[in-house]
């Protein structure tokens, strides 16, 4: 065995097929993506000016600490720089969190279904997982505070949630982070917080400055539309990101990725643009899903979650179709597209359901 025995229980992440291959497997012309959460109107139009600006610079290192870009987000959230960590996307933050926080002893508290990658590292660590199912789609926080003992180090937070879209309000929130031990951290992963239009939805910020044992994700890869870069970043108290920056990797975020993640954050006209797009968006699928009488749940994120059986069986004839999503067990999950991708996706999605109705 050349590996720590708890690894082999777990998967490599394995994410969908590229488009092309998709268009090779089915003969397809044109291939839809709505599977991964991506924004269908991309990024800034600045971005690209901001990549040429560099060109000359491809041969240096990156700045190790995202000093200029620590700086700008700061000022943004009204934060100090030393309250940031960067990291390769948010998924490299969870894993530096997790590498740095957990021993053997430990346990984390986490939501199911929520992201994996809470559980995965923690596994890795060769820490405790202790999964508390959602009710109706949400957090269940008073069995998860159930969950907490001396030895619980991390519990997570993913909000809004994914893959359901549901989110923990304001006051819920602060009452669960009330009750949670000082020693164990409450991270709640904000991956998609562009996206929520809710009016009860949680200023975690001004929580920060309350309880040293919070600490925030947030991604440039949905909202921002710069998922290929890999940036993301947590806040948290200040002592604790610079111990956790320990654990970072030496140049781990490159210089095109701070470079477009400042030009992208200074872009809110475009963030505001994609959040009234991608309302319009979920209402064409809550039309659909009302007159099909299909279980959803109502989303703050650029998804739908609804609830079909034998949701694999709906995934591959999709896909067939040249429209890509995520199956689970419990229902699929469709990323809001253009309107116009809406729409030919919801045409192809009622002849999928409506065949297998005739056929059961």
């Amino acid at each position: 065995m050349h590996v720590k025995p708890q690894i082999l229980t777990l998967q490599a992440y394995k994410p969908g097929k590229p488009s092309e291959i998709v268009k090779r497997e089915y003969g397809l012309d044109k291939v839809v993506k709505l599977a991964s959460n991506e924004n269908p109107f991309g990024c800034s139009s600045k971005v690209f000016e901001a990549i040429k600006t560099v060109a000359d610079q491809f041969a240096i290192y990156p700045d190790g600490a995202s000093e200029a870009l620590s700086k700008k987000v700061a000022a943004f959230l009204n934060v100090t720089p030393e309250e940031l960590l960067f990291g390769s996307g948010a998924d490299e933050v969870i894993q530096i969190i997790t590498r740095g926080l957990l021993k053997s002893e430990n346990n984390i508290v986490c939501a199911t279904p929520t992201f994996p990658q809470y559980a995965h590292h923690a596994v890795v660590e060769g820490a405790e997982v202790r999964s508390v199912p959602l009710v109706e789609g949400v957090h269940n926080l008073t069995k998860m505070l159930e969950q907490i003992d001396d030895q619980t180090k991390i519990v997570w937070i993913c909000n809004p949630n994914n893959p359901t879209g549901t989110y923990v309000n304001e006051v819920e929130l602060e009452n669960f982070i009330r009750a949670v031990p000082e020693s164990t951290y409450v991270v709640v992963d904000e991956a998609y917080v562009e996206y929520a239009t809710a009016t009860d939805f949680p200023n975690t910020i001004k929580l920060l400055q309350k309880y040293k044992n919070v600490i925030i994700l947030r991604t440039f890869s949905k909202a921002y539309g710069l998922a290929s870069f890999r940036i993301g970043y947590g806040i948290g108290n200040a002592e604790l990101m610079a111990e956790l920056n320990i654990v970072r990797l030496p140049f781990n975020t490159s210089m095109i990725a701070q470079v477009v993640a400042m030009v992208a954050l200074d872009d809110q006209q475009f963030i505001e643009h994609c959040v009234i797009e991608n309302t319009k968006g979920l209402e064409q699928y809550i039309k659909f899903c009302k007159e099909q009488d299909i279980p959803y749940f109502p989303s703050q994120t650029n998804f739908i979650f609804m609830e079909v059986e034998n949701s694999g069986e709906v995934f591959e004839k999709l896909q067939s179709k040249g429209y890509i999503i995520r199956a689970f067990p419990q229902g699929i999950r469709i990323t809001i597209g253009s309107k116009e991708e809406n729409e030919e996706l919801i045409y192809h999605l009622k002849e999928v359901l409506n065949h297998k109705i005739i056929q059961n």
